[in-house]
């Protein structure tokens, strides 16, 4: 297998960043989503205002994972008031770990939460949460395995969908 590099990327990898997105989302959820709902979901959160903002964000950080110099799957981190939901300052958010479907089960996925919790024990905080999908049971078997456990629920819209996601966390020992 190729070597994979994690590296932290800033504003001048948006359009990478935006390729990957779309991407690995539509790999991951358009058979389960409405074409409509998936479309709409696509262009408002990958926008280029939108990552602008999300990259120019202190409390947020991005890495790609990278193959040769081909971007396979990125992670998004979100600290203190940047984090979707709880805004602890003791805490750090996983909001996105996406992998492209051809490197499925290959470790990257691993690579890009290893570098999460690398980056929470570097940041000292007590905890790391994310939330996940209900109908993604690839995902729940994968945080489970890496010793997340449930502690509450959460609306996701999608276009017009309203859908579910279970809310993880690990605490981090120091």
């Amino acid at each position: 297998m190729d070597q994979i590099d994690i590296i932290q990327i800033n504003h001048t990898d948006i359009k990478a960043l935006q390729q990957i997105g779309r991407q690995t989302f539509a790999e991951t959820f358009a058979e389960s989503n409405s074409p409509e709902n998936m479309t709409k979901y696509l262009e408002e959160a990958y926008a280029d205002e939108k990552l602008t903002e999300e990259l120019n964000n202190p409390n947020s950080v991005f890495y790609f994972a990278k193959a040769d110099s081909q971007v396979i799957g990125y992670l998004k981190l979100n600290f203190g008031a940047s984090q979707t939901e709880l805004k602890d300052n003791t805490a750090l958010e996983i909001e996105r770990i996406y992998v492209t479907k051809e490197y499925h089960g290959k470790k990257v996925g691993q690579l890009l939460y290893d570098k999460s919790i690398e980056v929470a024990k570097d940041k000292m905080v007590n905890y790391v949460w994310l939330g996940v999908w209900e109908e993604n049971k690839r995902a729940i078997q994968f945080y489970t395995k890496n010793g997340f456990v449930e502690f509450d629920k959460h609306v996701f819209v999608l276009g017009d969908d309203a859908q579910t996601d279970i809310m993880m966390k690990k605490t981090i020992i120091k």
